[in-house]
């Protein structure tokens, strides 16, 4: 009976995303629902009494806000303003140079974010207006940074990563260090992407351009001197073990907040907006993985968790078939769903399996946030698609945009498969740090 309550539950709970309901709202009702008519309203209402406190009172969820907090910090007060010049000014010469300058401009704004959305957002403003003007097709341009931002989700701080590492009780700081070479992997199969379009398509994107403003390498230094300090204080610390990543978290954010005040561009109304943001991001990720949480003691309860893992096991799946089946899901759900919510819908089922395999934990948390990244510009809902739609609704539509990341989504998915093929790549980094 407890089986047959776990599988109706689960098809609620699809049910309910598939008609919009929000995420976090339809993981609590169902876990809710489904708890009460096993075991009775009162230990149901118990455990939505207790489960917010227990998930937020986590020391390692502390590392969630201060991590936004830096961000927040650091955008608002524009410390990251002059990552795409200094990338230019450097690869000038190089075909396509605007765009690959865009997408490590979005790697280094990754590295104080954490966020693809605000990578995706920050450096649309800034590139898409001067990449049109040297002559990209401006789908293509768009394409490139909505691409580009997916690189804020990987490279750490990763506010996924985060959450990953709570909900499968792993070093987060591991799991940190394993996003780094897929970050750059992907920077790099993104630049890729761009030479060979310039040396197959140059009506798409000019083998050369004139550069504006160009910048000296002093200059080039002087204009991210503010994130190269902040990266050097957050990981120095971080990767060294004088701190952990929770307090990592505190120490950038406070950072964020002194390197912005030297700097002189530290004032009231960017410290509130940055506190406002950080508030209700940190919220409504919050309620989500208290849901999450409450689901998966519902699954728990029910013995669906051991009932799929003992199942997959019995069934003998190759690691080919099993990834192969991970990678769909994912790639399914990321059309559909936000990052987060796809997350801890799955961590339940999904986890108790890998354990089981004795697939490691660390190799697979990267290989979620990069699946999930890839939903951010996959169709029909690919937030990044809709967040670069705003900054630059005058230069192309949706539907321009989304066809600009399809040699990029190409490119994600050889990617996918080389993390799947060569696990190494992922982690002989953390290994390095054992």
């Amino acid at each position: 009976m407890s089986l047959e309550v776990g599988f109706m539950g689960l098809a609620a709970l699809l049910f309910l995303l598939v008609i919009r309901v929000p995420v976090a709202l339809a993981l609590i009702a169902v876990s809710f629902g489904g708890i009460a008519s096993l075991v009775g309203f009162t230990p149901a209402f118990g455990i939505v009494s207790n489960t917010p406190y227990s998930f937020v009172a986590n020391w390692t969820m502390s590392a969630v806000p201060m991590f936004l907090l830096m961000g927040f910090v650091a955008f608002h007060a524009g410390l990251t303003g002059g990552l795409f010049q200094a990338a230019k000014a450097v690869l000038k010469n190089v075909p396509g140079g605007l765009a690959i300058s865009s997408i490590f401009a979005c790697s280094g704004f990754a590295a104080v974010s954490g966020s693809s959305l605000a990578c995706a957002a920050a450096m649309g403003r800034i590139a898409i207006p001067e990449m049109v003007r040297a002559g990209y097709n401006p789908s293509f341009a768009c394409g490139s940074i909505a691409a580009g931002g997916t690189i804020g989700a990987l490279i750490p701080p990763s506010i996924l990563m985060i959450i990953f590492g709570v909900f499968a009780e792993t070093s987060i700081t591991q799991v940190f260090v394993g996003g780094i070479s897929i970050g750059i992997l992907t920077a790099i199969g993104y630049s890729i992407v761009v030479l060979l379009t310039c040396w197959l398509r140059p009506d798409i994107a000019p083998r050369r351009t004139i550069v504006e403003g160009d910048l000296s390498a002093m200059e080039a230094l002087t204009a991210i001197w503010p994130v190269l300090a902040l990266m050097a204080l957050v990981f120095g610390g971080l990767f060294s073990g004088v701190f952990i990543a929770t307090e990592a978290g505190a120490v950038g954010a406070l950072g964020a907040i002194v390197i912005s005040a030297l700097t002189g561009r530290l004032n009231k109304v960017i410290m509130w907006d940055s506190l406002r943001e950080t508030l209700m991001t940190t919220a409504s990720l919050f309620i989500i993985g208290i849901g999450a949480s409450m689901f998966t003691r519902f699954l728990g309860i029910t013995g669906l968790s051991s009932f799929i893992s003992s199942t997959v096991t019995g069934a003998d799946l190759s690691y080919a078939e099993l990834m192969f089946i991970v990678v769909l899901i994912y790639l399914a759900l990321g059309m559909f769903m936000e990052p987060f919510g796809a997350m801890l819908v799955t961590l339940p089922v999904f986890l108790p399996i890998f354990r089981a395999e004795a697939i490691s934990l660390v190799w697979f948390g990267v290989l979620v946030v990069k699946l999930l990244e890839i939903g951010m510009i996959t169709p029909p809902v690919g937030l990044n698609v809709f967040v670069i739609r705003n900054v630059a609704s005058k230069y192309a539509t949706v539907m321009q945009i989304f066809k600009g990341v399809t040699p990029f989504l190409l490119a994600d998915l050889v990617i996918v498969a080389v993390i799947n093929t060569f696990p190494a790549i992922v982690l002989f980094l953390p290994d390095m740090m054992k």
